[in-house]
């Protein structure tokens, strides 16, 4: 099979950087290196002319480039099942299941949403490995639902700017623990890492490390006996929002692992009983049940849902049958 070749139009955000570096943003999976090696190669030409390592590129010229040399960082395509929302040439929408994480770090390189996507998008191209899945917003591993991922550079940056922006809209579906009593609340409370616990649990409490603002509005949906349906409605970005602002209220979510009632952590134990409980989930209860954002392309507005997984949906159901046979 040939070389791919392909040509570039730099953008004004891009004016002035380097040919190498402006190659190593739109093919993802290649290091500096390896675009460096191509170049050097005299595989890459402005407005036809091949050029050295150290040219800038300007607003309006054209970059072609012959891929002679494969990806150098090219995640692990894996054949997955991938729930797919909505699919374009520039973003695609999927419903994530619990127990999968967003993308590869440290011992989890395989079986992420991101290895299932690489495959998907391979699918596409004459040649693995042009397009990478961009990641511009995460779920935790035990959430499920929509989440969105960009095929392109172009795509990626303008949806980051947007989530920076705060002009993207989410909603999630969660089933806490007890009776919440108010219809509609706001909690304001900054978030910031646990004092000496793992690097993963967050706190909302005043000694919490590197606290940054956070900001969650909470519904009512239905209530049980035991149990509560919530809306969440994140208005920032921060790990673990809605579980430690949910535990905050004192109503932790059905199935949660490290935070319990009032912003406190599990002991180990505690966090072991959960995980071998028969009776729970088997995770927390939180669905990412919708997103709405302006198309990072072509700029009209998108709103995509995912519905309520099996589990979640068995959870209410047997909440909703304990309220109707209660005396």
């Amino acid at each position: 099979m040939p070389p791919f070749s392909t040509q570039l139009i730099v953008d004004e955000h891009l004016h002035g950087v380097r040919v190498d570096s402006f190659l190593v943003r739109h093919f993802r999976n290649y290091t500096s290196f390896r675009i460096q090696r191509m170049v050097h190669a005299r595989q890459v030409c402005v407005d036809g002319v091949p050029v050295a390592i150290g040219h800038r590129v300007l607003t309006g010229q054209e970059v072609s480039v012959r891929l002679v040399e494969p990806p150098d960082k090219l995640l692990e395509p894996e054949p997955l099942p991938l729930d797919v929302i909505f699919e374009d040439p520039w973003i695609l929408v999927v419903n994530k299941p619990a127990g999968q994480i967003a993308h590869p770090v440290s011992k989890h390189q395989t079986g992420t949403l991101a290895n299932a996507v690489q495959h998907h998008l391979d699918q596409y191209t004459s040649h693995k490995g042009l397009l990478r899945p961009g990641i511009v917003h995460r779920l935790d591993r035990e959430t499920s639902g929509v989440i969105v991922l960009t095929k392109d550079y172009r795509s990626h940056r303008e949806l980051s700017i947007q989530f920076q922006q705060k002009q993207i809209s989410k909603t999630y579906l969660a089933l806490a623990a007890g009776i919440v009593t108010a219809d509609h609340q706001t909690v304001d409370l900054p978030i910031g890492r646990v004092p000496g616990g793992e690097g993963i649990l967050m706190s909302a409490k005043p000694n919490a490390r590197d606290a940054k603002p956070a900001i969650t509005e909470f519904a009512v949906l239905e209530r049980f006996q035991s149990a509560t349906l919530v809306r969440a409605i994140p208005h920032t970005g921060r790990s673990h929002q809605i579980r430690v602002h949910l535990a905050e209220l004192g109503h932790p979510l059905v199935g949660e692992r490290f935070y319990t009632e009032f912003g406190t952590i599990k002991s180990t134990d505690d966090q072991n009983a959960i995980q071998s409980n028969s009776h729970t989930l088997g995770r927390h209860a939180l669905h990412a049940e919708s997103i709405k954002f302006q198309h990072p392309i072509l700029r009209q507005p998108l709103e995509f849902q995912a519905p309520l997984p099996a589990d979640i949906e068995a959870a209410i159901g047997q909440q909703r049958l304990a309220k109707s046979t209660s005396p």
